[in-house]
C-alpha cells in the first residue's frame, strides 16, 4: 500500500496525457489515429512499459542495489567502490563522475516539469465537463501547485496514510475505464500483439519515428521505482507493479484506444472522454489527488538527490530539516522548495497546457533513462569482467530508449530546450562546486600539518602550556592537524590537556553500521587522540553523538576525556578568489556564491553552540 502511495504516482498519472501527445504529434505529421494507427500506438505503449519498466527496472535495476538503496546516485556510488579497488580506476571514476552528475541534473529538470504537465493534464478535465470552463484551468493549476510546495514543509508523515488508498482508487478507476473501452471494440487487444510495433513504423515511418516523444510518456516515473528501493524495498515494489499498476495502465491504453476507434473525436482527450459523463467531476478530483501525490513524490525525490549531491561533494550541503522524528529519509530543503515552486509556477504561467508540455517532458526522461543504465552496464562489466545476462537484456533496451531520445531531440525547438536548460544549468553549478571544493581542499591541505607531526608543531612555537580540559578540532581530512588547533597554538601558546582529532569522510554508500562508524587511535603526542568516523551518503554527522560512542568503545584510549564540558573547534575555510586558479572568473564567482548557502557548521554537525568556536582562515580558489 506504501509502495502504491508513493512510487507509482507520476507513472500512474502518465494515461491522462500520453495517448492526446502521441496523436497531436501524429497529426503534426500528417497522419490521422485511424485503425491501424491506434493499434499501432497502443502497442508501441504496452511494449515500451514491458521493455523498460518491467525489465530494465523491475528485473534489473531493483537488483542493483547499494546496500539497499536505489536510484542514479546510489547506483553511481556502488560503482565507484568497485573503480576504487580496480587498478587505473580514477579516471573512470571521474567520467562517471561526470556523468552521474548530469543525470542528477536532468532529474531535477524532471523534478520541475512533472508537477507542470501532471496537475495541468488532470485540471483540463473541466474542459470536457463544460468547454467555456477552460479559462480556469491555469488559475486552478496555479493554485493546487502553490498549496503543494507551502505545505512541503510539514513532511510526508502525515499525509503519507492517505496516498495509498488514493492511489488503489485511482488504479481502480483506469482499470475500470479501460475495461469500458475495451468492450466498445473488443478487436484492440491485438495490439497486444508486437508486430503492430513494426507495422506502425512501415505504414508511417515519419510519424512513428517522432510518435515515440509522446510514447516515451509512459515511462515517465520509472526512476522513481528504483529511487525508492530504500523505502519499501524490492518485494513490495515489485509486487505493486505485476499485480496492480501495470495491468491498471495497460487496461488504460487498451481502452483509451478501443474508444478512439470507437468515437474518432475522443483522440483529442481520450482519457477523460472514456469517462461516463456524470462521473466526469469526481474522476476529475481524483485525477487531481492523484497528480498531486505524483508531484509531491517527484519534488520528495528532489529533495533526496540534492541532500545526497551535497554529502557525494557535487552540491553545497544545504540546510535540511527533517520532518520525521522515526523515518530519517524523510527531509525538506527549504532553499530548494522556493526555487522549485518559483520554476514550476513559471513552467505553468509560460507554456499554459500539458500538451505544450509534452514536448519538454520526453528529454528529461529519456536522458535520466540513458545516462541510469549506462551507468548499470559499466557496474556490470566492472564487477564481473564478462558479459552476463542482465548486460546482455539491459544493452538492446538502451538502444531502444536511445531511439526514444532521439524522437525527443526533434522537439528541442517546441519544448525541448526546457529540460536541457535547467539541466545545462544544474550540471553547471555542480561542476562547478565540485571543481571548486577540489581547489579548496588542496589549498587547505597545503596549510595543514600531518598528525604524525602534532609535536613538531607544539615545539615550533615554543612553550606551550597544557590547560586542564577536552578541546575537539574539527576537519574534513583525517590524518592531518586542523587550523584551528594551529591558530589556538600560535596565538594563545596553549592547549588543553586532552585533545581530539575528529575528521569524517563520505562512503559511496546511503549507510554505514555502527560496527565500522569509527576508528580511534593515539597520535603520538601525549593527550592526543585521534578519531576517523565514517557516514554515508544518506547520513548526517552527529559529533556528539559519535564522541559518546567512541567513549563507550574505547574507555582507556578516552580516559581522562570530558565530553560533558569540551570545547569544540571548527575550522573554517574561506574561499577567495585568486587570478593565479584555473579556474575562470565567472566559475570563481559562481562558487563563492554556491559557498554562502552552506548552512551553520554548528547546526550541521549538531554541536553544543554555548561551548563551540569556529576559526577561520581565507583559502584562494
Amino acid at each position: 500500500m506504501g509502495a502504491l502511495g508513493v512510487v507509482f504516482g507520476d507513472i500512474g498519472t502518465s494515461p491522462l496525457y500520453t495517448a492526446a501527445a502521441v496523436v497531436t504529434t501524429a497529426r503534426g505529421a500528417g497522419v490521422e489515429a485511424d485503425r491501424t494507427f491506434v493499434y499501432g500506438m497502443t502497442s508501441t505503449i504496452l511494449w515500451s512499459l514491458t521493455l523498460v519498466v518491467s525489465i530494465l527496472y523491475v528485473r534489473l535495476l531493483l537488483r542493483a542495489d547499494n546496500d539497499g538503496e536505489g536510484g542514479l546516485l546510489a547506483l553511481l556510488g556502488l560503482l565507484r567502490r568497485t573503480l576504487g579497488r580496480a587498478r587505473d580506476g580514477r579516471r573512470a571514476t571521474v567520467v562517471l563522475t561526470v556523468l552521474g552528475m548530469l543525470g542528477a541534473a536532468m532529474f531535477l529538470g524532471d523534478s520541475v516539469i512533472t508537477p507542470a504537465i501532471s496537475v495541468l493534464s488532470a485540471v483540463e478535465g473541466l474542459e470536457v465537463v463544460e468547454p467555456s470552463l477552460a479559462r480556469f484551468v491555469v488559475p486552478a493549476a496555479l493554485v493546487i501547485l502553490l498549496g503543494l510546495f507551502l505545505v512541503e514543509r510539514f513532511g510526508t508523515r502525515t499525509i503519507g496514510r492517505f496516498f495509498g488508498p488514493v492511489m488503489v482508487l485511482w488504479f481502480a478507476t483506469l482499470a475500470a475505464c479501460g475495461v469500458r473501452g475495451v468492450a466498445q471494440t473488443p478487436e484492440v487487444l491485438v495490439s497486444v500483439s508486437p508486430h503492430w510495433v513494426l507495422l506502425f513504423f512501415v505504414d508511417h515511418p515519419a510519424a512513428a519515428f517522432l510518435s515515440l516523444g509522446g510514447v516515451v510518456l509512459a515511462v515517465t516515473g520509472a526512476e522513481a521505482l528504483y529511487a525508492d528501493l530504500g523505502h519499501f524495498g524490492r518485494r513490495p515494489i515489485v509486487r505493486a507493479w505485476a499485480f496492480v499498476v501495470f495491468p491498471a495502465l495497460a487496461l488504460s491504453y487498451l481502452g483509451q484506444g478501443g474508444h478512439m476507434i470507437a468515437s474518432p473525436e475522443a483522440a483529442r482527450n481520450p482519457f477523460f472522454s472514456l469517462v461516463p459523463a456524470p462521473l466526469t467531476i469526481p474522476v476529475v478530483v481524483l485525477a487531481t489527488l492523484a497528480t498531486i501525490i505524483a508531484s509531491q513524490s517527484v519534488v520528495s525525490g528532489a529533495f533526496s538527490v540534492v541532500h545526497q549531491s551535497g554529502r557525494l561533494g557535487v552540491l553545497p550541503p544545504l540546510r535540511t530539516v527533517h520532518t520525521s522524528p522515526a523515518n530519517s529519509r524523510q527531509i525538506y530543503l527549504p532553499a530548494v522548495n522556493v526555487l522549485l515552486a518559483a520554476t514550476v509556477l513559471l513552467v505553468v504561467v509560460t507554456f499554459r497546457s500539458s500538451a505544450a508540455l509534452a514536448s519538454a517532458y520526453g528529454i528529461a526522461v529519456t536522458l535520466t533513462i540513458s545516462i541510469t543504465t549506462v551507468v548499470y552496464l559499466a557496474h556490470g562489466w566492472t564487477s564481473r569482467r564478462r558479459l552476463t545476462g542482465s548486460t546482455v537484456v539491459a544493452a538492446p533496451i538502451l538502444v531502444v530508449v536511445l531511439v526514444f531520445l532521439a524522437a525527443n531531440l526533434a522537439k528541442v525547438g517546441s519544448g525541448g530546450w526546457l529540460p536541457l536548460t535547467i539541466g545545462a544549468v544544474v550540471f553547471v553549478v555542480m561542476v562547478t562546486w565540485w571543481t571548486g571544493q577540489r581547489h579548496v581542499d588542496r589549498g587547505r591541505l597545503a596549510l595543514e600539518t600531518t598528525v604524525q607531526r602534532v609535536e613538531d608543531v607544539l615545539e615550533a612555537h615554543g612553550s606551550v602550556t597544557r590547560t586542564r580540559g577536552t578541546a575537539v578540532f574539527l576537519s574534513r581530512h583525517s590524518g592531518v592537524v586542523p587550523l584551528a588547533l594551529r591558530s589556538m597554538v600560535e596565538q594563545n601558546h596553549a592547549l588543553q590537556r586532552h585533545v581530539l582529532l575528529v575528521s569524517w569522510a563520505t562512503a559511496d554508500r546511503p549507510t554505514v553500521p555502527t560496527s565500522e562508524r569509527f576508528q580511534v587511535s593515539t597520535a603520538g603526542s601525549e593527550g592526543v587522540v585521534q578519531v576517523i568516523a565514517t557516514y554515508g551518503f544518506r547520513e548526517r554527522p552527529r559529533i556528539v553523538r559519535l564522541l559518546s560512542q567512541v567513549q563507550r568503545a574505547a574507555p582507556d584510549t578516552m580516559r581522562g576525556v570530558d565530553l560533558g564540558t569540551a570545547t569544540y573547534f571548527v575550522s573554517l575555510s574561506v574561499p577567495r578568489s585568486s587570478y593565479r586558479s584555473s579556474m575562470p572568473r565567472w566559475s570563481q564567482r559562481l562558487f563563492l556564491g554556491l559557498s554562502r548557502l552552506v548552512p551553520d557548521p554548528v547546526e550541521t554537525l549538531d554541536l553544543p553552540r554555548e561551548r563551540t568556536i569556529v576559526l577561520g582562515r581565507d583559502v584562494p580558489l
